[in-house]
Parts: structure tokens; C-alpha cells; sequence
């Protein structure tokens, strides 16, 4: 018996991920694994760009913890063998150790063998020649197609070139499933079903990469400082985290004014944030949001949140504001009360909001909390200087989301490391990394300079104005 468990702790593990964002994925299953406290451990051959990793240093527990939050990954698998050929794959197979493979194949069992392939779609005859060419594995178990107590997998990369599909393929893996990916929610949370939604609603499947990136979990406070029609938040309440935010728009936090649906002029009565947690079943998870300018914190001095997780405005489809004015200001006679006061605003510009939230962050996370929130770029400019610092927050990872060919959008992740101290402030001065870039100021005329003749490159439903 102590065989068997020291065996089964030496496991390896295969993920098959999506190959839509591929550029989020490494991020997410690291901060999955970091929730566990467990570090990531690829295989010798592990390509990031690939569709499947090889993991080790793991537990069936450990992959399964991914697998309830992910997604960017669509199954995993104990991986049992492996190799370029069907030859190299039986001979591995043959190796493996029985002690593993016996609980699965005794005769009381009932089990399925499914076959995959990557990037090439195989004959039904072709699919059933593999199975049958696996006799050599000793399943003593009944087949059963509907319901099987443990289901196998043959799984074929053939690369990831459409153009170029080799006939045979680049690699083969054979292993028992564990569990699914959250792939679902991408459908299930789709904006498009969405009570309440504006012209930057965020994409579901980028707000639960975002939730997923910052370690969101259960009992979290989370705040979103930009929080519109509060997508980010339906993505954390669903990991159980509270969650509240502040906008400086009233007539998108009070759910009132225009609506951003084909077909509807005017929103309903009932169309707010808490109304879209009310429809995903996470109410009891809303805190509050209200009107605030992001420039000026309203919160007293203390490190409050576990995550700030926001999509700032690049002042494309919504404008770059905050109050204020550059005129002299002229106050009502005192004891009068003027109760439709609007505020003025004036212009934002991107390098200030991004220099104020890493501040607000710096003072306002706990250690350890996380930062996560997109900067868009011009992609000729880019370069890594670009991305902003603060002396209290730590660059954990740096995704690019492409929206046109020559715009994007980074997902910057950071992480608290110290409290902040009055000698930060000099820090600013001396480093000239902690000095905000200003080119950010620029994106809105270049992001419109580089529209092509169609005029609609641009036109990404989840790209923040």
C-alpha cells in the first residue's frame, strides 16, 4: 500500500488549454496554483504557445482546485503516457506502473476511451482503429459509452499551423480524465444575456481571467474604481468574493439615462449592477457602488481590499473624466443647498489615471492583494517602460490583447509588497521609472489616425472606451 500512494504522488498531469488568449493563460493557471500555495512545475518539452501542458509536483486535489476556476483550460488528465509515435506512446504506456493504472481497470469497473485531435478531424473508422490498437492495456472493465465510472482519452497535437497539418501527428497523449475546465461561464455570463449592459461592458470570458489573475476567492473584498456596469463584479461574486465599486458617471451607477441595447431607447426601471448579480444568483455578495471621481479617494486611510480589479476609460467610446475646473469656481451663497448640482468635469489624461490607481492601490490593498486593470497601447510605441511602477506594487505579469494592427490592450497584473512610505515620494523623482509616461495621453488620436479604409478594425465589443 505504501507503494501505491508514494507512486500515485510522483504523478504527472496534462492540461489541454483553449488557444483563444493564449497570451492569459500561463498567468491564470499560476495564480490558480499560487491559491493553493503550490508552484508550477512544466515538464523538460513545455511550450507556452502549445495547446497542451505537461505538469508535475502536483496532486489529483491540486488539479482539480485548477480545473473549478479556469477558463483558459479545457480538461485535464493523469497523464499516463506519451511520445511521438504510436510506437513510443505503447512503449511508455508499458511502462507505466501498474499499481496506477490497476484501481481503474479492475473488472467491476465500467470506462470509455475518447479520442482527440488538435488541429485535424479524424474519420469515426479512424478514431475507432486507435482505440482498438490499444488493446495492450490491460482493462479488465466493462465499456460502457453513456456513463462510465472512468473515462480515457488518446489525445493528437498536430501543431498549431491550419495551413500546414501534418498526416501524422506531432505528438501523442494517453490519459485518465480528471475534470473539466469553467469553460461554461464564458456562455453562461454572456454579455449578450446580460440585464443590465453600456457601450464597454466587459467581455465574460476576460472578467473571469481577470477575477482569476488577481486570486480573487472566497470572502474577498474587491473593488473596482472604474466599475460601469459592473462586469468585473459579477466575476468575482461568482468566486464568492464581496464586491463594490465606484464610477463618476450617475447615470450608468443609478442604472438610468440611454440604453445600450439595439432596439431599446431608454433603460428600464430595474436594469442596475445588483440587478445583474440578482440574475447570476451572487446578490448576497453586493456591497454597494456609487458616484466618485477616481481622482479624488473617498475611502479613509487604510488597506481595505484583497483585489482592485478595473478596465479604466481610454477615451474612445467613453470619455476620460474627473471633477473639476479650470475656471474660477464659484460656490452658492452659503446655507442654500443646490440639490440638482452636477459637478463640471474636465479632461483625465491616461498617464494620471494610471499613476493615481497604482497609488490608490498602494495605500488601499492588503499585502499580498493584487492589482489588475488594462492599459492600452500603441503598438508601434510599445515597449516595456511604458508599463507604470510604484515602489509598493510588483510587476506579476504583463498580457497583450490585440485589437487592431496597430492597437492593443495590456493586462497588467501587480502585487503588493510593502506599505507605502513617505520615502516612495522621492522615489518618483529619483527613478524615472516611477515617472508616469505621458505618450498614454496620446492613444485616443492615435488609436483614430490608424483606422484602415473599412473603418471598422477597430470594432471589438469588449474594448473599453
Amino acid at each position: 500500500m505504501m507503494a501505491t500512494s508514494s507512486s500515485r504522488s510522483c504523478l504527472q498531469y496534462l492540461l489541454h488549454l483553449a488557444q483563444d488568449n493564449v497570451d492569459f493563460r500561463l498567468p491564470e493557471i499560476k495564480a490558480l496554483l499560487a491559491l493553493s500555495g503550490k508552484p508550477f512545475h512544466p515538464c523538460e518539452s513545455f511550450k507556452e504557445k502549445s495547446p497542451f501542458w505537461c505538469l508535475n509536483g502536483l496532486s489529483e486535489e491540486d488539479v482539480r482546485g485548477i480545473m473549478a476556476r479556469s477558463v483558459c483550460a479545457k480538461s485535464a488528465f493523469e497523464l499516463w503516457g506519451h511520445g511521438q509515435t504510436h510506437t513510443e506512446l505503447r512503449t511508455s504506456l508499458l511502462n507505466y506502473p501498474s499499481e496506477n493504472m490497476s484501481p481503474f481497470m479492475h473488472k467491476d469497473s465500467t470506462y470509455r476511451i475518447n479520442v482527440y485531435t488538435f488541429n485535424k478531424t479524424l474519420a469515426f473508422a479512424d478514431r475507432i482503429k486507435r482505440i482498438d490498437a490499444m488493446e495492450y492495456l490491460p482493462f479488465k472493465g466493462t465499456v460502457s459509452l453513456k456513463s462510465p465510472q472512468h473515462i480515457f482519452c488518446l489525445l493528437e497535437d498536430y501543431g498549431t499551423d491550419p495551413n500546414n497539418i501534418p498526416e501524422h501527428p506531432d505528438y501523442i497523449y494517453f490519459g485518465r480524465w480528471i475534470a473539466d475546465g469553467q469553460r461554461e461561464l464564458i456562455r453562461s455570463h454572456s454579455v449578450k444575456n446580460r440585464h443590465f449592459i453600456g457601450n464597454t461592458s466587459m467581455d465574460a470570458g476576460l472578467s473571469f481571467i481577470m477575477a482569476n489573475h488577481a486570486k480573487v476567492k472566497e470572502n474577498d473584498l474587491v473593488f473596482d474604481p472604474f466599475v460601469g456596469t459592473g462586469s468585473l463584479l459579477v466575476a468575482c461574486s461568482h468566486f464568492g468574493a464581496y464586491v463594490c465599486g465606484t464610477d463618476i458617471d450617475y447615470n450608468t451607477i443609478h442604472g438610468k439615462g440611454r440604453s445600450s441595447r439595439k432596439n431599446q431607447k431608454w433603460r428600464g426601471p430595474d436594469e442596475n449592477i445588483r440587478a445583474n448579480l440578482r440574475q447570476y444568483g451572487t446578490e448576497k455578495m453586493y456591497v454597494d457602488v456609487m458616484v466618485s471621481d477616481a481622482s479624488k479617494s473617498v475611502w479613509k486611510e487604510a488597506a481595505l481590499f484583497d483585489a482592485i480589479i478595473t478596465d479604466p476609460p481610454y477615451g474612445i467610446r467613453e470619455s476620460t473624466r474627473r471633477t473639476g475646473s479650470h475656471k474660477d469656481i464659484t460656490k452658492p451663497p452659503d446655507g442654500i443647498y443646490v440639490e440638482s448640482h452636477v459637478p463640471v468635469s474636465q479632461a483625465y489624461h491616461l498617464s494620471d489615471i494610471f499613476t493615481d490607481l497604482l497609488n490608490f492601490s498602494a495605500h488601499h490593498l492588503v499585502m499580498g492583494g493584487r492589482l489588475v486593470y488594462w492599459l492600452p497601447v500603441y503598438r508601434p510605441e510599445y515597449c516595456e517602460e511604458m508599463v507604470p511602477l510604484n515602489p509598493c506594487l510588483q510587476l506579476i505579469s504583463n498580457c497583450e490583447q490585440t485589437l487592431s494592427s496597430h492597437t492593443s490592450r495590456r493586462l497588467i497584473t501587480m502585487e503588493k509588497i510593502k506599505e507605502p512610505e513617505e520615502l516612495d515620494s522621492l522615489a518618483y523623482l529619483a527613478d524615472p521609472r516611477f515617472s508616469p509616461y505621458q505618450g498614454h495621453n496620446a492613444f485616443r488620436e492615435k488609436y483614430f489616425s490608424g483606422l484602415n479604409k473599412r473603418g471598422k478594425e477597430n470594432d471589438k465589443s469588449d474594448f473599453n472606451g
